[in-house]
């Protein structure tokens, strides 16, 4: 680990660790032995000072060993119920585990709709802000068993970078069932090797991370990729690192190198650009010629009508729309200041042409810059 990681980790103050279900599962059911120690590890960072945040999977395999279905099930409502019977087990072994420590662990289950509203995604951070006042550890869980494909995050993995930036946490830790991140599957190509540091997350590594996830789990590299180009975007880094290595947190927190490390962006995000970019619902998209995308990207400027080609969705003032360009690239994420059908009608002029199309206006810009996120590198 060179001198500016072992810095980070030393200043790291709030910290969401994510525990997949290949690391937490054994032999169809919950690896107790490993709860354990990640329950162990984080509570001795607990008590060090941090702040420790838990974003664990795990209930659906918990569900399956205890009913004793054999398999991971395929229908939703069997993986909700699997996860409805899994779920008390799994914070009940936390509970257990911590209160070795003298520590207190909360359950939080939550929806995408939660974080995608904004004034729910406030009170989330509330609530978790208080508990963390509290020195009790949130555990944090999809609520697997009223979600619908229309509010799922996806996959833990995906939760744990919007945690992670829900709470303005100083690094995310992702502990998964393999040592970091590799250039190609290692569990097919003996050649294959893994990635120490990355800078940049190129289309190269997004094409080698993209396979099948495991017996129990959701996600696979690919997730874990998409939750670090969040994090970095936002200036908060990430690790992949190995669950089942006994000190794998306290080696990290010891300057010891571990696993993948994701290297974020110089300037952090504030907290209401982080949800425009990442959290909330999207309600439709712009496509915008080259030189917007030069002005918005290069330049840091708003986004006119004159470099928008075409509108798709039926969304009001206010909402949320991606930004793409010509080639399907998103380029961010924005709050508009028109509705779609007036963005249609004011497309492609000039603002001076506005009045003359749509009678009366408030704004020149359909996304100002300061509602606007660029996420893409210039």
């Amino acid at each position: 680990m060179d001198k500016d990681q072992k810095a980070l980790f030393a200043k790291a103050h709030r910290v969401v660790v994510k525990v997949g279900s290949g690391v937490l599962s054994f032999d169809g059911g919950i690896n107790h032995n490993v709860v354990a120690s990640i329950s162990r590890q984080m509570a001795a960072l607990t008590q060090g000072g941090r702040e420790m945040i838990l974003v664990s999977s795990g209930a659906v395999a918990a569900g399956v060993a205890k009913v004793g279905l054999g398999h991971r099930p395929a229908s939703i409502p069997e993986k909700q119920a699997a996860a409805a019977v899994g779920q008390a087990g799994l914070i009940l072994e936390y509970e257990l585990r911590f209160a070795e420590t003298g520590l207190k662990v909360a359950q939080v289950l939550l929806t995408r709709n939660d974080l995608s509203h904004r004034g729910r995604y406030l009170n989330a951070r509330n609530t978790l802000n208080t508990l963390l006042s509290w020195g009790v550890v949130p555990i944090i869980n999809e609520n697997d068993t009223v979600v619908t494909d229309e509010i799922r995050f996806g996959d833990n993995d995906n939760l744990s970078a919007m945690i992670a930036l829900l709470l303005d946490a100083d690094l995310l830790i992702n502990l998964t069932d393999i040592d970091g991140l590799y250039d190609g599957d290692p569990r097919t190509n003996p050649e294959a090797r893994r990635l120490d540091v990355v800078h940049k997350i190129t289309p190269a590594i997004e094409e080698s991370s993209r396979g099948r996830a495991g017996v129990m789990g959701t996600g696979g590299m690919w997730t874990k990729i998409e939750a670090a180009k969040k994090t970095t975007a936002s200036g908060v880094p990430m690790v992949i690192a190995c669950g089942s290595q006994p000190r794998v947190l306290i080696d990290l927190f010891n300057g010891i190198a571990q696993g993948t490390y994701f290297v974020p962006r110089a300037d952090k995000l504030g907290s209401r650009k982080r949800w425009i970019a990442f959290t909330s619902k999207t309600f439709g998209e712009v496509i915008v010629d080259d030189g917007a995308v030069k002005a918005l990207v290069e330049r840091g400027k708003s986004l006119l009508p004159s470099g928008i080609l075409s509108v798709s969705g039926d969304f009001e003032v206010g909402a949320a729309v991606a930004v793409f360009d010509t080639y399907g690239n998103e380029l961010g994420r924005g709050l508009t200041n028109f509705a779609a059908d007036d963005i249609r009608a004011i497309k492609g002029l000039k603002t001076d042409q506005i009045e003359a199309t749509l009678g009366s206006w408030e704004y020149d810009e359909v996304i100002h810059r300061d509602n606007l996120v660029v996420t893409v590198a210039s």
